[in-house]
């Protein structure tokens, strides 16, 4: 298992959490990911991050 990564550090948000609402509620946008996990709402600067991940897991 690869090892879990701080994408957020504002608001101490990991990938795995991220990943597990994308796929539990099929987000497709930062914005939503923002709402459902707070990653990204603060100072912005881990979205470049997020919209890979969605890339990713939306591809």
């Amino acid at each position: 298992m690869e090892k879990d990564i701080l994408i957020c550090n504002c608001n101490e948000i990991y990938k795995s959490e991220i990943v597990k609402a994308i796929k539990e509620k099929g987000l497709k946008t930062v914005e939503e990911v923002g709402d459902a996990t707070t990653a990204g709402t603060i100072c912005g600067q881990c979205q470049d991050d997020i919209q890979d991940i969605l890339d990713e897991l939306n591809k």
